[in-house]
């Protein structure tokens, strides 16, 4: 069978970017992060604990006394690349953690790579550390052992990943993630909001708010519509806020006049996975396909200026060319501002597996590949007209060629970038500023700095 590449998986993290301080005779540790920003943020969360307990991080196999794999279980394809980090990991330095997703088949992990220290499964953080101590004992110096008040970051410091839940409650047939991570799991709001404050006063300018499902945080509270003034709250400190994993619920609509205000981002990343509504009955997922284009017109007319990215399956069990072709005119009729897809692959527990007529891998490539060219004519033309206005930017990276940038319509890594090539020089990781865009492509866009009269 057919395996998606690590860059058609649907969510994976920016890599992470290790910190490499160390006094004389510190312990160091070595972090692979795998996967999700979910993950990512488990990652952070376990380096925070162990950089309280005296740890450093060590950003390459050669300087670490053992090394955390943080796996990802998502996909075959993800199984394999956690496998393949494992195998790694163990033969560049041969003292092996395993957490993460892939952690909750302890024996699967074992049987390929039976010399691993210990296995944990996903955000077991307690288990993790014990199994740190036991491989490396801890020798803290509270005197010079210092703690950032933001913890440990693995993503660029100007912007973060805020995770509002654990778990989920959906049952959707390809998908073994709550049976991972458990069902839903809401964080206390001001939980929530005490975190985004550290970030933001630690220079974090934009804040990633993610989830297994955004919109569904609060529901274990009862209190089902708890990401509004959660949003509200968030969009009042000042940073940008993006929304990831909102599922299109009907009062998502509530949403929308914080982003038309300018309180938070007019960005919605919102999972379809597909248009037909027989395809989306046998997947189970829990929204009403027959609605969705109703709701992002309703979107759209309250904030013009809002982006809608999604990510779909083609190929899934049972999938009929008509039940294909529906996605591809549904896909004209949307319009969506950015678009990713992967093709179906099984995964071991998931109840599509036991679906009958699984579509060949030779059709499954075939449409993906007119998928695609349907999402890129549709970006291009989007972009296109995109030229000669005016965009704000936050600028990524800056080097000897020029700028890197995202307008407020692009996440980092999933979507695409604006480019500056001259008029750069006095711009720096974290600014935001003003360009006019002078030149589009499928997915990018490039522009000079708009100077303040």
């Amino acid at each position: 069978m057919s395996q998606n590449p690590p860059d058609l998986r649907p969510d994976l993290a920016p890599r992470a970017v290790l910190p490499s301080d160390a006094r004389p005779g510190q312990p160091r540790i070595g972090m692979v992060s795998l996967g999700c920003p979910k993950a990512l943020v488990d990652s952070e969360r376990i380096l925070t604990r162990l950089r309280a307990e005296g740890y450093a991080i060590s950003p390459d196999y050669a300087g670490a006394e053992a090394v955390i794999v943080n796996t990802c279980g998502f996909l075959d394809s993800a199984k394999a690349e956690s496998l393949g980090a494992i195998g790694e990991a163990l033969r560049e330095n041969g003292r092996v953690i395993v957490t993460g997703c892939l952690g909750a088949e302890p024996d699967y992990i074992t049987g390929a790579h039976p010399k691993v220290l210990a296995v944990t499964g996903p955000h077991q953080y307690e288990q993790v550390l014990d199994a740190v101590h036991r491989a490396v004992p801890p020798a803290p110096d509270p005197f010079v052992d210092l703690l950032p008040a933001s913890g440990v970051s693995l993503t660029p410091r100007h912007f973060s990943y805020l995770k509002i839940s654990e778990g989920c409650n959906h049952k959707c047939r390809f998908c073994i993630i709550p049976d991972m991570r458990g069902r839903l799991q809401s964080r206390p709001h001001a939980a929530v909001v005490r975190e985004a404050e550290r970030l933001v006063d630690a220079g974090v300018r934009e804040l990633l708010v993610i989830s297994q499902d955004t919109s569904a945080y609060g529901v274990d509270r009862k209190d089902p519509r708890a990401i509004v003034p959660l949003a509200r709250d968030l969009g009042s400190l000042g940073a940008w806020v993006r929304l990831h994993y909102v599922y299109p619920y009907p009062f998502v609509r509530e949403l929308v006049p914080l982003m038309a205000e300018g309180a938070i981002l007019p960005y919605l990343d919102v999972p379809f996975q597909h248009a037909h509504p027989d395809t989306l009955r046998r997947m189970a997922r829990p929204a009403a396909a027959e609605r969705t284009l109703d709701r992002i017109a309703e979107w759209r007319s309250i904030c013009p200026d809002i982006a809608i990215r999604s990510t779909f399956i083609v190929g899934y069990p049972g999938e009929t060319e008509a039940e294909f072709q529906h996605l591809l005119d549904w896909m004209e009729e949307a319009q969506l501002d950015r678009v990713g897809a992967f093709q179906y692959e099984n995964v071991a527990g998931a109840r599509a597996n036991a679906l009958p007529d699984h579509v060949a891998d030779e059709v499954k490539a075939e449409r993906f590949a007119r998928f695609m060219e349907v999402a890129q004519r549709i970006s291009a033309a989007k972009l296109e007209a995109k030229v000669g206005t005016r965009q704000r930017v936050i600028v990524d990276a800056v080097d000897a060629e020029g700028a890197t940038c995202r307008t407020t319509a692009d996440a980092p890594e999933i979507d695409g970038n604006l480019f500056i090539d001259e008029g750069f020089e006095a711009l720096a990781p974290g600014d935001i500023v003003t360009v006019e865009v002078d030149e589009a492509s499928e997915y990018d866009l490039w522009g000079s700095v708009v100077r303040e009269t």
